[in-house]
């Protein structure tokens, strides 16, 4: 019993110690002992997902994300001894100028001294705690990349874990686009510090983009983090845009040479498929302080201006629609001036005096302002809030409810809402000027949707973006083509201006964006605009040049408008816009080609070549290889051994053999086949004789 009295003594001793000291620690060092397990364990630490993908209509990466870094240091992590110094002091004292070094070595921009004075800066920082040492001290200002990353990772302290070395970073989702620029305005970027989207598609779509964000518990077990997921994150889903990049290329190319090559401000090129309105190639390029030509701002969508001569088209679709005027109808434009209402009304070719009497068609082909303001005047005049109603009637007014964000409907006056301050500038000048491309606000993107609809038979499609959203492979959601009007005129009319288009490009002004390989219909526009000062007087003249247009004409597959903007002259949409759109067309044609090794063959020739008389071993080797085992007829000439032969179409061997078998020295000139001799065929060959024979 007094051995089991004395255990119980002990233990009961031992029990009060323990409480006691619980007590201590729960009371004095309570603080203290906080700030420890805050350090070991976080209740709800966000788990971000990975964002969806961008990619083009065959399914191309136009933007990913990937992983980058911010990287930071805890200078109160680690073991303390009892003064409270941390044991790792010793360490960085001989580690830090060697740490300093291989930072130097990563980013070569800051010195080995620069990256030490940092460090310590933040070691030495006092906190509102009074500890010593900044807890979340960037080690680096920018994010870093994985590859980045990996080799501050391996320096000495750095390379130890979290809690021991206080090396720790921040994860971000990066987005990089594999084709750079290309569609860059339309795609979109991100704010990178605070990682959401800036514009484009990435902002539009930014919800789904994006995804929803997990939770998890971090606890630390013994020596190691445990993360303990709470709710999962959920992916970003992909987007599937409506972009071709091979034709995004082709638009992009052909639109920056003509800039470089007139020395253009500014240029807008948009590639709409006739039948869908899928944008398969969206370009907006402007020129830099460094003289290069990059996308800044999306101006195919934002960029409202007076759109020039392409707006006629809308003008007289109007009228054709409204059954007063006809192809059959001719228009005295005169010399070239005419006045309207007090002001002047000129054409393009006035000082060459003008086009006379012309037709309706041919107002359009060659751009006659007198043709097409006239007309309106006279009929409109009275009544002008007909024809601004036609103007909407027909889809040039329409709001496209584009998901990009900074697309602006177009701009059109109604002159008889009074309570507005559409009418407060309406005068008698307005409607003549309004229909040939003055007066009005229209963006890019709207005129050719109406383009397109003259195309589609009379149907404005929705620009269509994006396709599909797309989950794990499969597709959660599809973006079917909106139709907006399903008829803008009627369908007579509709025709009626496919077949005046078609000519502007055949016959009229058009010409260079035309082809010889297909058929092509569209219109020309060049529009006198206004300086950043607001007026049209002052400086240099600056020109909003424009070709609106479809192609193939007689089967139409795509809508193309190409916009450019300079100063000064010469300055033509047909001659400058209007090559633009060529090479766009015939790239895309040429893209859409099916070719097959039959159709090398011309089918009008024999299959089996003519071999004309010469060396005929060499032919025979020939027609080996073409697996021919029925030799052809050898071509016998005309001549004797004592003549000179007709050698015209032989190659140069064969020439070169029927002259010396007949003692006559051969002089050859060029390469290829034989195209002239200069001793006809049929001359009595004579000892010592030379024949010159040209080869081509």
């Amino acid at each position: 019993m007094p051995r089991y009295f004395a255990i119980a003594v002990v233990f009961t001793f031992i029990g009060f110690a323990v409480v006691g000291k619980a007590m201590y620690i729960m009371t004095a060092k309570k603080d203290y002992w906080t700030q420890v397990a805050s350090r070991l364990k976080r209740d709800s630490v966000s788990v971000k997902p990975t964002r969806g993908n961008i990619l083009s209509c065959d399914g191309q990466l136009m933007a990913g994300s990937i992983p980058e870094y911010k990287v930071f240091m805890d200078f109160q992590a680690g073991i303390t001894d009892s003064t409270g110094t941390h044991k790792r002091d010793s360490i960085w004292a001989e580690k830090i100028d060697t740490i300093c070094y291989e930072l130097n070595q990563i980013f070569p921009s800051k010195t080995a001294a620069e990256f030490k004075q940092h460090l310590l800066e933040g070691k030495h920082k006092v906190m509102k705690n009074g500890s010593v040492g900044a807890r979340h001290w960037p080690i680096w200002k920018r994010r870093v990349d994985y590859n980045t990353f990996c080799e501050i990772r391996k320096l000495p302290i750095f390379k130890e874990p979290i809690y021991k070395g206080g090396f720790h970073w921040e994860e971000y989702n990066a987005r990089r686009k594999p084709f750079t620029t290309l569609a860059g305005r339309t795609i979109g970027d991100l704010f990178g510090e605070i990682d959401s989207a800036k514009n484009g598609l990435e902002l539009a779509f930014d919800k789904e983009l994006r995804g929803t964000n997990g939770l998890m518990h971090r606890r630390k077990v013994l020596s190691k983090y445990l993360d303990i997921p709470v709710l999962a994150p959920v992916d970003g889903a992909d987007i599937v845009t409506t972009i071709d990049v091979s034709m995004q290329d082709l638009a992009e190319r052909a639109l920056v040479d003509e800039l470089k090559l007139i020395n253009g401000e500014m240029g807008v090129a948009i590639l709409m498929e006739v039948k869908t309105g899928d944008v398969k190639a969206i370009v907006n390029m402007q020129r830099a302080g460094d003289g290069e030509y990059y996308e800044m701002v999306n101006n195919a969508i934002s960029h409202r201006c007076e759109p020039g001569s392409v707006f006629k088209t809308a003008s007289f679709l109007v009228a054709l629609d409204d059954g007063l005027i006809d192809t059959t109808m001719t228009i005295n434009t005169g010399c070239g001036v005419m006045e309207m209402h007090g002001r002047a009304m000129k054409d393009h070719n006035w000082r060459r005096g003008g086009y006379g009497t012309i037709s309706v068609p041919r107002a359009l082909e060659v751009s006659s302002n007198i043709g097409v303001s006239w007309i309106i005047d006279k009929y409109y005049g009275s009544n002008p809030t007909k024809y601004v109603q036609g103007l909407y009637r027909v889809g040039i007014h329409e709001d496209l409810k584009l998901p990009l964000v900074g697309y602006h409907p177009p701009y059109i006056r109604m002159p008889d809402t009074k309570t507005t301050d559409r009418a407060k500038y309406w005068s008698k000048t307005t409607l003549p000027w309004m229909s040939i491309g003055y007066e009005t606000q229209i963006a890019p993107i709207n005129t050719v949707a109406f383009y397109n609809a003259i195309a589609n038979d009379g149907k404005m499609m929705q620009p269509r973006f994006v396709k599909q959203l797309v989950k794990d492979g499969q597709v959660i959601k599809e973006f079917e083509p909106v139709v907006l009007k399903e008829q803008i005129a009627k369908p007579s009319t509709i025709k009626t201006m496919q077949t005046i288009l078609e000519h502007v490009v055949s016959q009229g002004l058009g010409r260079k964006a035309g082809s010889k390989s297909f058929k092509v219909a569209g219109k020309t526009g060049t529009a006198q605009i206004a300086d950043e000062h607001g007026s049209y007087h002052s400086g240099t003249t600056r020109y909003w040049l424009s070709f609106a247009g479809f192609f193939p004409a007689d089967n139409p597959r795509y809508t193309c408008i190409v916009c450019i903007k300079k100063s000064g002259l010469p300055a033509s949409g047909g001659g400058m816009s209007g090559v633009v759109f060529h090479h766009i067309a015939e790239g895309v044609m040429a893209q859409n080609l099916k070719l097959s090794v039959a159709d090398a063959r011309d089918s009008s020739s024999v299959f089996k070549p003519a071999v004309k008389q010469g060396n005929n071993t060499a032919a025979d080797y020939v027609l080996t290889g073409l697996n021919i085992k029925e030799r052809p007829q050898l071509q016998q000439e005309k001549t004797s051994d004592h003549t000179i032969p007709n050698l015209t179409g032989m190659g140069a061997r064969d020439a070169v053999y029927a002259l010396e078998k007949r003692g006559v020295k051969a002089i050859i000139r060029g390469r290829g086949k034989v195209k002239s001799q200069s001793l006809y065929a049929g001359t009595d060959v004579k000892q010592g004789m030379k024949c010159e024979i040209y080869l081509e």
